[in-house]
């Protein structure tokens, strides 16, 4: 008598089938679910490596007592951003530290209003003039309180420390919720992780201390050129620090125009490889030195546009007899400190009549 044939446990088989076509169904299934099991946890294992990797790549700096957590998700918010060159050449160990670290060049306060629908960039001048307070830098080392200082030398010799509560005294309280320092090699390769950028220029470019040369008219930068272009000063206006404020405020608001326009959660390549770039060029505080804190932050504020995003630059005057060197307007910038304390809009009467006020270069930069 023949031997019955056995079903596999667990297996549909089709009615009516041949017994050969219903093993073969049964073997092609088990062969597409391990299949399928495979490719999810190998993209399981590549979204945690590539999470580590990011997390990897992110600097940190501890301010402690310095900072001021922000109230909610969606309350006002300070961050303390700064450009600098002490990460030239990969070098991330002192980022952010103090002890001669490095230069900075652009110290930018991001104010989020309430709500994370708007925003205002309050640029401070490298050179100007300020009354440093007493501070520590990472390396426990204490700096006196002392008088009449350029503002990048707090940074120079004082590191993050020392730069967030020089601000917070310039400012008269106004308190910093987040620190971020950009390093300059970063910000180029972020720039090319992007794509590059579109500008258009108004006026030519021609600075000879930098080598930056461009004519008017549209330009696609990649990331030396951006660079280059933001930091440029002898190739607009009267070579003043001020000049090159003004030409940051105008890029700015073109990058943020064709940020906006990407949609980079489309191409998760290409998201990885601008947040792989983002990540390296990034020194942050201790809070927010991790991927999935960088991300709900940039996530609360995914409302802002350019449209949205006031540029003011810190009020102050020409020091008489020093044109390279600049004092804050105290009445002025008073008012523009207090408006910001109360999550309210720059007066624009508290700009006007200084020098850094909005009669300047005029318009250089447009979005592409």
């Amino acid at each position: 008598m023949p031997r019955a044939r056995l079903r596999p446990v667990g297996v549909e088989t089709p009615r009516g089938a041949p017994a050969p076509v219903r093993a073969r169904a049964s073997r092609r299934l088990r062969i597409v679910l391990c299949s399928l099991a495979a490719v999810l946890l190998l993209a399981a294992g590549a979204g945690a490596y590539a999470w580590h990797r990011l997390n990897a790549n992110i600097s940190s700096v501890e301010l402690g007592s310095l900072l001021t957590p922000a109230a909610s998700a969606t309350s006002d918010l300070n961050i303390l951003v700064v450009g600098s060159d002490s990460r030239a050449g990969k070098n991330a160990t002192r980022a952010g530290g103090g002890d001669a670290t490095g230069r900075s060049d652009t110290t930018l306060l991001l104010h989020v209003y309430g709500g994370r629908k708007k925003a205002a960039i309050v640029s401070i001048p490298r050179d100007t003039i300020i009354d440093r307070p007493a501070c520590t830098t990472a390396s426990g080392q204490k700096l006196s309180a002392r008088q009449g200082v350029m503002f990048n030398a707090v940074y120079e010799n004082g590191g993050a420390r020392c730069t967030v509560a020089a601000v917070e005294s310039l400012s008269g309280g106004l308190r910093v919720n987040h620190y971020v320092e950009v390093g300059f090699d970063g910000f180029a390769e972020l720039i090319d992780a992007a794509g590059g950028t579109d500008v258009t220029l108004v006026k030519p470019i021609d600075d000879k201390e930098s080598g930056l040369h461009l004519r008017a008219g549209r330009h696609h930068l990649n990331g030396q050129q951006a660079l280059d272009l933001v930091r440029t000063r002898h190739g607009v206006g009267n070579g003043s620090d001020l000049g090159r404020i003004q030409l940051q405020h105008q890029f700015l608001t073109a990058l943020i125009s064709r940020m906006a326009g990407q949609s980079l959660l489309t191409d998760p390549a290409r998201l990885f490889t601008v947040a792989d770039a983002a990540t390296k060029s990034l020194t942050t505080d201790s809070l927010l030195a991790h991927v999935d804190s960088l991300a709900s932050l940039a996530y609360s504020m995914r409302g802002l546009g350019a449209d949205s995003v006031q540029m003011v630059t810190l009020p102050a005057q020409l020091e008489q007899g020093d044109e390279d060197r600049l004092v804050p307007d105290t009445a002025r910038a008073a008012k523009m400190w207090a408006a910001l304390k109360a999550d309210l809009p720059v007066p624009p009467d508290a700009l006007t009549g200084t020098a850094s006020g909005p009669n300047g270069i005029g318009q250089i930069v447009k979005p592409g």
